[in-house]
């Protein structure tokens, strides 16, 4: 369980979409400091919210902010990308710029910043995932949040010893640049990151953010009446 009120929080990707949503929210809730990291960080009026330049891909980008952010105590793992099209059509480029930084990336912010969190009590680190971590025919872009999947999973075994809660968010379409060309309904980023924090503060392991998501995980248990899943 953490406490939102005094906490100091890092977001990555936290300049826009979900991201900047969980900056906001965090800040409603009574976050004392929040680090809002970008590839090209703009500054806010807001004093509270520090603007870092985080590249996720680059371990030296990584080290960077970790160096900067020493009194964090709440890591969201938001930073996110993606390809459009089947997996067989991908090419190596498409697959290595994915994994880069929706898999390879949340375990280096992760690695860097568990020793942070466990001088500061151990805190929590949240890694947002998707309903896709479950759900077979998304591409490449479902084949990393399946494996950001697994990866939270192994995190929240592995800091259990440092007592840092980690938290997984699966969500369906939500309201960002990544799905604005979709005529289809989406999530409020605001409604996400309500749900999120307060899951934290409630000691929670996972978020389960809208409807699509609970039936599919539900689904993982044993078959769901009206719902067929394609392999």
């Amino acid at each position: 369980m953490t406490t939102i009120k005094g906490a100091v929080a890092l977001v990555t990707g936290g300049q826009r979409g979900l991201g900047k949503a969980f900056v906001e929210e965090l800040l409603a809730a009574g976050a004392a400091k929040v680090y809002a990291t970008a590839r090209k960080p703009v500054e806010s009026e807001d004093p509270r919210i520090v603007p870092l330049p985080l590249d996720v891909t680059d371990p030296a980008s990584v080290a960077a902010v970790a160096a900067q952010v020493g009194d964090v105590t709440l890591v969201i793992n938001n930073a996110g990308t993606t390809v459009r099209g089947p997996l067989l059509g991908a090419s190596r480029n498409d697959l290595e710029e994915v994994f880069a930084t929706n898999v390879f990336g949340v375990v280096a912010v992760s690695q860097a910043v568990a020793p942070i969190l466990a001088r500061n009590g151990g805190g929590a680190l949240v890694n947002v995932a998707s309903v896709l971590s479950w759900v077979a025919g998304a591409g490449v872009y479902g084949g990393s949040k399946a494996a950001l999947w697994s990866v939270t999973n192994t995190l929240r075994l592995e800091l259990a010893r440092q007592n840092t809660q980690v938290v997984g968010v699966h969500l369906g379409y939500t309201d960002t640049d990544m799905t604005r060309a979709l005529d289809v309904p989406k999530n409020d980023p605001l409604d996400v990151a309500r749900d999120t924090i307060a899951a934290v503060e409630r000691g929670e392991t996972e978020v389960l953010a809208d409807e699509v998501s609970r039936v599919y995980k539900a689904a993982l248990s044993g078959p769901v009446e009206g719902l067929a899943l394609q392999g």
